[in-house]
């Protein structure tokens, strides 16, 4: 128990003395050791590399889970080293929803049926959304949070370690300039004086052997942006992978509904495209064929103002006023007064004729 006192007592005395240079640095009163101005690049790089690490892990999460109270239920479970019960996802309770509403409804009504066919495209939805969460969170919070709770922990102690190596070699030197200054005085001060300079040498070389150690872990940051670079990379994978697949499932529904049964007094097209313009609608609304009166034949380009536009998906004219399309094919394209904004004139050699805007990517 005794030893333990000493021990306390000890470490409180440097604590306060430690205390007392700092203060004394922030004033002016007291020299300090200064790194080199590369350490000085690498603790600042690693400082940002931690700390944008940590904002895009967080705000990752967020876009992964956005419900606050999941994230808290699934990091206490997390703590309590259990696993996570599953979960379904939004899109898979809504199908669930909509296909027990089809039972109730009758899965022979045009309503059930519709609603068997929705529910069943957002259960598949729901299932891409888990397999994306699943892989997002391996391939890339996984490694990030390992950084901040491994790597970036060890940098921390070690920098605090060579903070406080820093502060014994500035206290040592402090008494071998006190010893120097005092050395005139007495005979005494001579061996006070050979007693500080061999605590600065031991100092000097804790001091450098810390230095060191720290260099070596600042400069394994370059390392972790390459590892966290192939995380990005693999993130963006499985975000491609889940909307491509939901894009499947989408352009698959709606060919589905595209076959609505003449009874609903509704506008059933099937579209091409999720960005067929004549998709977007209002109901009973004209088309743009019907309000666009233009004799495509009679327009003529204006003296400015044509564009290049690269064509980004087929699309098949519905009639002679337009012009068919090929993907990745180049037109020129330009706007008459009078006509809808979501269409353009579009030529090809002789041919023209108009063309949903979006459907192209018009070039500078």
């Amino acid at each position: 128990m005794d030893f333990n006192v000493r021990k306390l007592a000890t470490d409180a005395g440097i604590f306060f003395s430690r205390a007392v240079q700092f203060t004394e640095e922030k004033l002016g009163q007291a020299e300090k050791t200064e790194l080199d101005a590369h350490f000085e690049n690498l603790l600042s790089r690693a400082d940002c590399t931690k700390n944008w690490t940590e904002k895009i892990y967080r705000q990752t999460e967020v876009v992964l889970q956005p419900n606050p109270g999941a994230r808290i239920e699934e990091f206490l479970y997390e703590k309590l080293d259990r696993k996570v019960p599953p979960r379904p996802t939004n899109g898979e309770i809504l199908g669930q929803f909509m296909l027990e509403a089809a039972k109730e409804f009758g899965s022979g009504t045009p309503y059930g049926s519709t609603l068997i066919k929705v529910g069943d495209c957002q259960r598949r939805l729901g299932g891409a959304e888990r397999e994306f969460l699943q892989t997002s969170s391996i391939s890339f919070l996984i490694p990030l949070r390992n950084f901040l709770e491994g790597d970036w922990r060890t940098i921390s102690r070690e920098r605090k370690l060579l903070e406080n190596r820093r502060l014994d070699l500035d206290a040592c030197k402090a008494r071998v300039k006190k010893a120097k200054a005092a050395e005139t005085k007495a005979a005494l001060w001579n061996e006070e004086l050979d007693k500080a300079e061999h605590e600065l040498r031991v100092a000097q070389t804790e001091f450098d052997r810390q230095a060191e150690v720290t260099r070596l872990l600042l400069e394994g940051i370059s390392s972790t942006h390459v590892n966290h670079l192939r995380c990005l990379c693999e993130f963006v994978e499985a975000q491609a992978m889940y909307y491509s697949q939901c894009h499947k499932y989408m352009l698959e529904l709606q060919r589905e509904l595209g076959r609505c049964p003449d009874s609903l007094d509704v506008n059933c097209h099937p579209a091409s495209s999720p960005t067929d313009p004549s998709a977007f609608l209002p109901l009973n609304s004209p088309s743009p064929l019907e309000t666009d009166a233009l004799q495509i034949e009679e327009v003529q380009p204006p003296a400015s103002g044509t564009r290049k536009a690269k064509v980004l998906y087929d699309y098949d004219a519905a009639d002679s006023s337009e012009l068919s399309l090929r993907a990745d094919e180049l037109i020129t394209v330009y706007t008459v007064p009078g006509m809808d904004s979501d269409w353009l004139i579009g030529e090809r050699g002789n041919q023209k004729g108009k063309v949903p805007v979006t459907y192209l990517e018009l070039l500078s």
